[in-house]
């Protein structure tokens, strides 16, 4: 029987144990570049079989929360060769995970005359944190035909920066509403172009990225994060049984190293698990409560190859050796997650000094 302590072979990425570190935006890049404290983190939990960083913009555009970090110019590709040297210094293997938020944001986060972007010109509800106040999200510019062309290259250029500083990987963020999940569902793509419309127009965005990146550092190197039917930031998908495994049929042909899926019923995740040649990472359903010990069950019983795990890791550096050994676990502080200094950050004890 496999466990989740067993070894995983990601298209040649080879993981020690399919313990996941999930991406989680903590927003302590200040100037939008990693520091030496993001390094320190990241390497405090290289025992993971993966790492998959916080949201990374692949455009000034693509930023919608204060102070998160990029990978669209030198400074920043120098920044992070000191965070993957670090991890793989400490025997760990890390993703990029590369996020553009899309219609999420404010104009007062962007450089210039920047201005969100979106799929169409829907606004979402709801308010985003500015690093000041709270503020009204804005109606986006929709894009336009050549603008789409220009965000695919702009997510390739990232991709290749990311290998370039050294990691093992990319993940593609096409999930929680931002802007790759804004091109899949029906209530943010209004369109009646060759991107819209359809299931097979609405997923046009996202294998288009998925392609070019691939194109541009291997596909052996690729993971795409998915949620279908989740709500978060204003998404509504009612056809999200038809419309995801259009979507993974699609890029099934690809050969990613991954599919990511953040759950929301397990009969989809079985569906999906099943159309895909891909090795599956769960991040699984846990209303209520955040993944733990139950959900390493998940790989033996043959419904994942890995789970992640998301609150339970940041609060946990050594998180695959207290699951191994039952605990005890340290417990999240939720007023620390997002920005501040090392409090909540690099300052959560191991096993060996509790």
């Amino acid at each position: 029987m496999t466990t989740a302590f067993d070894p995983l072979d990601l298209a040649g990425t080879r993981l020690p144990n399919r313990v996941v570190m999930a991406p989680m935006t903590r927003s302590r890049a200040y100037g939008t570049t990693p520091t030496q404290a993001t390094a320190e983190y990241y390497a405090q939990r290289a025992s993971a079989g993966l790492i998959i960083t916080e949201g990374i913009q692949p455009s000034p555009v693509g930023q919608g929360y204060p102070d998160t970090p990029g990978l669209h110019s030198a400074g920043q590709v120098e920044a992070w060769r000191g965070v993957t040297d670090a991890v793989h210094a400490a025997g760990g293997r890390i993703f990029a995970q590369l996020m553009h938020t899309g219609r999420i944001g404010h104009p007062s986060l962007l450089a210039g005359d920047l201005h969100p972007v979106g799929a169409s010109p829907v606004r979402a509800a709801g308010q985003v944190f500015t690093g000041t106040s709270m503020a009204d999200f804005v109606t986006p510019v929709e894009l336009s035909h050549a603008d789409i062309e220009a965000t695919v290259a702009d997510f390739a250029a990232a991709a290749r920066n990311a290998v370039a500083a050294g990691f093992d990987g990319v993940e593609l963020h096409g999930a929680n509403g931002y802007l790759i999940h804004q091109f899949l569902a029906p209530n943010t793509n209004l369109r009646t172009d060759g991107w819209g419309g359809s299931v097979a127009g609405r997923t046009r965005f996202a294998v288009a990225v998925v392609e070019a990146v691939a194109d541009a550092i291997g596909a052996h190197r690729l993971g795409l994060r998915i949620s279908p039917a989740n709500t978060y930031n204003d998404i509504a998908e009612h056809d999200h049984r038809e419309l995801y495994p259009a979507l993974v049929d699609a890029i099934d042909p690809v050969g990613l190293a991954y599919l990511h899926v953040l759950e929301s019923d397990r009969e989809s995740t079985r569906e999906l698990r099943e159309r895909s040649r891909s090795a599956l990472i769960l991040n699984p359903h846990t209303p209520g409560g955040v993944t733990g010990p139950a959900e390493l069950g998940l790989v033996a019983d043959g419904t994942a190859d890995a789970v992640a795990f998301g609150a339970l890791f940041l609060a946990n550096p050594d998180l695959p050796e207290r699951l191994a050994s039952g605990g005890p676990f340290n417990t999240p502080d939720t007023s620390t997650f997002y920005g501040g200094d090392e409090r909540g950050y690099t300052d959560y004890p191991a096993l060996a000094t509790v």
